[in-house]
């Protein structure tokens, strides 16, 4: 359990942090774009100023989720019980019923593809205690992972004041999820999932329509705006990149696109099948197993 002092400790941290932050812009627009080989950073505009981070916070959820995976404490077949609070949580989720179980699979499955917020309060639940609780551990991670001015207050992403990060951060932890758990991290380029007999889609534009994206994870609450974090790999060069802040979930993708276009080589479609749409992917989450 976590000691009172954490908590404070913590919250203390967390006021630190927007205080330091109130002459930033929440809900502003920024970018960030680096190489995800180098670490060099290609743009960015507004990347180290406060915003909210919305949905773009299960990758956070995940991250822990995976190293649990890792250390053992969690098993990817293993039946966790939805509770009353993780049910209740909306608009996007699996609606199983408090009381009732899923897998760990399906729960990183459904944040992943369908962005699924009881999925991610339950993981945070089954890791931390509590969201309050989940919600300590996801910062203390984010600041071990460089990511100095995010603080994280709940497992969805679901509004907080307090809940805070920036552009520059999120890409860190992308890369982060990348480098720490590279069979995992294929599980982002999936568009659909088959849940229980149910064929469901995601709704990441830029991983549905650009050449080369593998992911990672989409955003969005009126505080926040569009937000978007997506890795490319095409022709050898593998880019991160985050737009936050979109005033649509169309300006946003555009804007993602573009950015990576500056920094890509140009796609050369064969004639006979430029007309071709992209391909789904399908995982059924009763079968799909990352190696760990």
């Amino acid at each position: 359990m976590l000691s009172f002092s954490r908590l404070a400790a913590s919250a203390a941290l967390s006021l630190c942090l927007l205080a330091a932050g109130t002459s930033s812009a929440f809900s502003g627009q920024a970018r960030f774009l680096m190489d995800a080989q180098t670490g060099k950073v290609l743009e960015s505009d507004h990347a180290d100023e406060l915003n909210y981070p919305a949905s773009l916070t299960k990758m956070m959820t995940l991250y822990l989720t995976f190293e649990a995976l890792h250390q053992g404490r969690l098993s990817w077949d293993q039946k966790v019980v939805m509770s009353e609070n993780a049910n209740n949580k909306e608009p996007f989720k699996f609606a199983v019923g408090a009381g009732r179980t899923i897998t760990v699979r399906e729960a990183v499955l459904g944040m992943v593809v369908l962005s699924a917020n009881d999925a991610a309060v339950l993981m945070g639940e089954t890791l931390g205690g509590s969201e309050a609780g989940f919600g300590v551990l996801m910062t203390q991670k984010a600041h071990q992972l460089g990511m100095s001015k995010t603080v994280f207050r709940n497992p969805a992403g679901l509004p907080d004041p307090e809940q805070v990060t920036t552009a520059e951060d999120m890409a860190k932890l992308g890369l982060a999820l990348m480098r720490d758990f590279p069979e995992e991290f294929k599980l982002f380029s999936n568009r659909t999932i088959t849940f229980r007999g149910m064929k469901l889609r995601g709704h990441n534009g830029v991983l549905n329509a650009y050449p080369g994206a593998s992911g990672i994870k989409t955003g969005y609450t009126d505080a926040s705006g569009y937000n978007l974090v997506t890795s490319v790999d095409r022709a050898g060069h593998h880019l991160i990149g985050v737009v936050l802040g979109g005033k649509s979930a169309g300006e946003r993708d555009a804007d993602m696109m573009a950015m990576m276009d500056r920094h890509l080589p140009a796609v050369v479609k064969p004639a006979s099948v430029a007309a071709k749409a992209p391909g789904t992917k399908t995982v059924s989450v009763d079968t799909a197993k990352p190696k760990t």
